[in-house]
């Protein structure tokens, strides 16, 4: 009876478990399609397993409990998932792990989260979500993680808080949280890592912070905290992890900070109004590695740094440091010891005296310099190019003297950037300027033309953009003006032929265009090069009378007409202007046509009618004429074409190359020698031996269908133009393999930084060929005028206008000085002219597909290749430049896109759609980062506009670029002073 009773309560207890896990099962399921259901319906399919068809707890990002089956984990971190938190999230109540980190979901968060009180982790962190932290959070008392980072969550920090005594760690960092810090904190005794950082918290640290003995890491900076450095922090010696930079912190640290708080790794209290020195018990922390008091009014003298071997980052500069005297620079020996330091700023200081040799033997691994603004005197020291990762040097506003040393040519990864100061104008007596091959960019400060003692001006080889200043007339004692390989353009100005003492006149690699002007006074020079831009017109006659010119370069420009008697063909370079005629036969150019004498104006009114008359019926039979020999011709020329003859295009190619060479300097064709693929191919990194040059080959698949349309249309588009922001386009190889098959290969010049591709998605390439570093805001900026000047080019100043058809980051590409060439033009398209293509086909549409994401949504519905298309995918291409995300990201689908992603966040959040990897570069992200981040998105929406007419005309992206740039280094300066 016994044994009965007890089968019979087991089976009880069975039942009711079995109608207890029915129950609650189809609870979690309804919880959690209620879940789905509030999900934005383009991303609702990253969660299609949950349906009816699937167990429950098989579901993607779903895990349950081993004995109650019930739902104890949720994580669906990373998955692009949009639309508003369900409140049924509150009936899962067997929740310990909720993740919904780095989505888009938007609202607030639900009051019904209160419910989960088994919940230990919580991470709502990256998203869009608002309003103040639900008070029904706070009935979760089991929480050990709490991450609610990068929303837009406003309201104080609760008192509230201070319940949720288990935690470990709080993260509410980027939010638009305001007020005070509630005493309560004081409460959460377990807590190790606080990030308060980029909030709008206000007031003084309460003294109950002293009672988080177990913290080790503590974030608060970018808030608008005050009151001396809080007393409360002296007392937590298990920090490692110390950040109080940008706020309104004032007083004077103590003597024995470094023996209260010895464990730190990072400490950063830039930003704020400290005052007094810096204590010298800071060397007592071995474990230091990165130290930042910038930006505060600290005085006296800096400390030695011997006793911390492991510091890469000390950052001192612009406070009142240093008493102008020799011994302000005796630390400096004791961080020889810091082998592994990479930045050191100590610029805008009192520092004096000269500079010590010591500063030679500092880390290898140096790569930022700061000592600019300081009080140094004497020379730089010999062996400063020991420092050979040196990237960043600055040393303005100072009293050195004596030359450079020689040992700065070891220090490879050094140059200068940024904008030349106008202030260089007031060197009066200056006689020679020479800043070539350099990083500078910004336009020709006009005061450089008041210099008239100046005999030799070279800023060749960097970035300059803008024109030639008009003032250039000015400088009558010139001798040498070099501005060549920049990207300056405009007309060349009048003044120009003013500088009557001019030997040597470099402008070329530029986009100058327009006449040469009146050079008739330069009777002395002796070296012109005006090549590689797109000067037009004539080639002026006087030219030929300068007895004292040695070279003379005016190739690859669009000079037409008749060239002048030159008599010396080596010295002289035509190369590259398709309408020259003439000239002596060293040229080799056409002869020029003679024009047929004027008529006579002696004949009647009457016999005007008769001639005009008989002339239009004349005019109309020859044009009807033209037409049906041109029909004739084209189909036959057409049906040729189709019988496989060599295509007239490779005629342009003075110099062949044949299969043989290509195989030999590819090794073969190796694998080891292949740089990327395309559409219709496979480019190698080949060297040619007779020309001592490394380049690219492009073979074609003549198997695929559509690569020989390809191979002719690149050999069209590219016979005749020529830009500084193009690829070059060498030669051809029309040929026969050792096989006997057809062999198609394009030679261009080599890109030694790759695509534009690799360097925005470097975590898709392979380790050996992953770029070293990032792209900063300003190179991106500068990318993307690069293309649109080509796009400028391309569309309005070709003799015909040219369609790319398919531009994208992997057909950018970037030389050593991360100048952007676009290339592939495999689908490009010329425009409106008369040839076989247009009168057969009216340039069908049916063979531009482009690429997916990339290509205008007309191209889709069978519209023409058009100036259009390209605008819209530039558009995409800097969207994706600035943000960091494909147009074929998991994330986009439907018709949530690229463009509406970024149209959603502007411009409030631009931070928060912004490329991480450019904000995490040491870039300070002030009002002057945000500025131009949203201006440069603004500018690719526009350019992405639904209907073609609405998008903006690439002369106005190019301008609308530069001028955002120009923006940029004028805020920038503001914002660094």
């Amino acid at each position: 009876m016994r044994s009965m009773r007890l089968t019979l309560l087991l089976a009880f207890n069975a039942l009711m478990l079995f109608k207890t896990h029915g129950f609650t099962d189809e609870t979690d399921r309804q919880a959690l399609l209620e879940f789905k259901s509030q999900v934005s319906k383009d991303k609702r399919v990253v969660l299609s397993s949950w349906n009816h068809s699937f167990p429950l707890c098989s579901w993607k990002g779903v895990t349950c409990g081993r004995k109650n089956k019930r739902v104890s984990h949720l994580e669906l971190g990373r998955l692009h998932l949009g639309g508003v938190i369900s409140p049924s999230i509150g009936n899962l109540s067997f929740l310990v792990s909720l993740d919904l980190y780095e989505n888009f979901f938007s609202g607030t968060i639900p009051q019904e989260v209160g419910k989960l009180f088994r919940l230990e982790y919580l991470d709502m962190g990256i998203n869009f979500l608002k309003g103040p932290i639900p008070i029904g959070l706070y009935n979760c008392s089991r929480l050990l993680n709490l991450r609610l980072d990068s929303n837009h969550l406003g309201g104080g920090v609760p008192s509230k808080l201070g319940s949720l005594t288990k935690l470990v760690q709080l993260n509410l960092y980027g939010n638009n949280m305001r007020g005070k810090l509630p005493a309560s904190l004081g409460n959460l005794t377990s807590l190790q890592q606080l990030a308060l950082s980029h909030n709008n918290l206000d007031g003084e640290i309460p003294s109950d912070v002293a009672k988080l003995t177990q913290i080790w890491s503590l974030q608060l900076v970018a808030n608008n905290f005050s009151g001396v450095f809080p007393p409360a922090i002296y007392n937590l010696s298990s920090l490692k992890l110390l950040g109080i930079g940008y706020n309104h912190f004032s007083g004077s640290l103590r003597h024995d900070f470094g023996i209260l708080l010895p464990n730190l790794l990072s400490f950063n209290m830039g930003g704020n109004y400290f005052t007094g020195t810096i204590p010298k018990t800071l060397s007592n922390i071995s474990t230091l590695e990165r130290l930042g008091m910038n930006e505060n009014n600290l005085t006296g003298s800096i400390p030695t740094f011997g006793n911390v071997p492991n510091l890469q980052l000390l950052l001192l500069h612009t406070n009142s440091l240093g008493s102008d005297s020799s011994r302000d620079f005796e630390f400096l020996s004791s961080l020889t010891n810091c082998t592994q330091l990479e930045t050191l700023g100590i610029g805008r200081n009192r520092l004096g005296g000269d500079l010590p040799i010591s500063i030679a033997n500092l880390s290898a691994k140096l790569i930022t310099l700061d000592l600019g603004g300081t009080l140094i005197s004497g020379s730089i020291p010999h062996d400063i190019g020991n420092l050979i990762n040196l990237q960043k040097l600055i040393l303005d506003q100072n009293t050195l003297s004596g030359p450079l040393p020689t040992s700065l040519g070891k220090l490879l990864n050094l140059s200068f950037e940024g904008i030349i100061p106008p202030s260089l104008g007031n060197c009066s007596h200056l006689l020679e300027l020479s800043m070539g091959d350099n990083k500078l960019n910004g336009t020709i400060p006009l005061e450089l033309m008041k210099i008239q003692s100046l005999l030799r001006l070279d800023m060749s080889g960097n970035s300059f953009f803008g024109s030639l200043p008009q003032d250039i007339g000015q400088l009558q004692n010139l001798g040498t003006l070099s501005v060549g390989n920049n990207k300056l353009s405009g007309k060349l100005p009048q003044t120009l032929g003013k500088c009557l003492t001019m030997e040597t006149l470099y402008l070329q690699g530029n986009s100058f265009y327009g006449d040469i002007p009146d050079l008739k006074g330069l009777v002395g020079v002796k070296e012109v090069d005006l090549s590689n831009n797109n000067l037009s017109g004539s080639i002026p006659e006087y030219l030929a009378n300068f007895s004292k010119l040695e070279y003379l370069n005016l190739s690859l420009n669009n000079f037409e007409g008749k060239v002048p008697m030159f008599l010396n063909t080596t010295t002289v370079s035509v190369l590259g202007n398709n309408e020259l005629c003439g000239g002596i036969r060293g040229f080799q150019l056409k002869p020029c046509l003679l024009q047929a004498p004027p008529v006579k104006k002696k004949h009647s009114s009457r016999l005007k009618k008769v001639v005009i008359g008989v002339s239009v019926s004349i005019t109309l039979l020859l044009l009807l004429f033209i037409a049906s020999v041109a029909l004739i011709w084209l189909r036959k020329r057409k049906k040729k074409k189709q019988n496989n003859n060599p295509t007239p295009t490779l005629e342009v190619f003075h110099e062949k190359i044949s299969y043989g060479d290509l195989r030999n300097a590819t090794n073969g064709f190796s694998s080891s020698n292949m740089v990327g693929s395309g559409s219709f191919g496979t480019v190698f990194k080949a060297f040619l031996p007779t020309e001592k040059k490394v380049v690219a080959v492009k073979v074609l698949n003549l198997q695929r269908r559509g690569a020989m349309k390809s191979f002719m249309a690149e050999c069209e588009s590219l016979k005749d133009i020529r830009h500084r922001n193009l690829v070059k386009l060498l030669t051809a190889c029309a040929s026969i393999d050792f096989q006997g098959n057809e062999f198609r290969a394009l030679i261009y010049e080599f890109m030694p930084n790759g695509s534009l591709d690799m360097w925005l998605h470097p975590e898709e390439v392979e380790e050996i060929h992953r770029p070293s570093r990032t792209l900063t805001l300003l190179e991106r900026l500068n990318i993307a005028i690069d293309v649109a000047s080509v796009l400028d080019y391309l569309h309005v100043h070709c003799h015909e206008p040219i369609a790319h058809c398919d531009l994208k980051p992997s057909n950018v590409l970037l030389d050593d000085d991360l100048t952007a060439h676009v290339s592939d033009f495999g689908l490009a398209r010329l425009l409106l002219k008369f040839d076989e293509d247009s009168f057969f086909n009216q340039l069908s549409s049916a063979g531009v597909r482009g690429t997916i994401g990339y290509a205008a949504p007309e191209y889709g519905m069978g519209g023409q290749p058009s100036i259009h298309g390209d605008v819209y995918s530039f558009g995409v291409l800097i969207l994706e430049m600035f943000t960091g995300k494909r147009p074929t990201n998991g994330l986009f689908g439907g018709n949530f896109t690229l463009h509406g992603y970024t149209k959603s966040a502007l411009p409030e959040r631009v931070l928060d759609i912004a490329d991480e990897s450019i904000l995490h570069i040491g870039l300070r992200v002030g009002f002057h980062v945000v500025e131009c981040l949203t201006e440069v998105l603004e500018v690719g929406l526009r350019c992405c506009e639904e209907s073609p007419t609405n998008r903006l005309a690439t002369s106005e992206v190019a301008k609308e670029l530069i001028s955002i740039r120009e923006r940029f280094f004028k805020t920038r300066r503001i914002a660094r002073s």
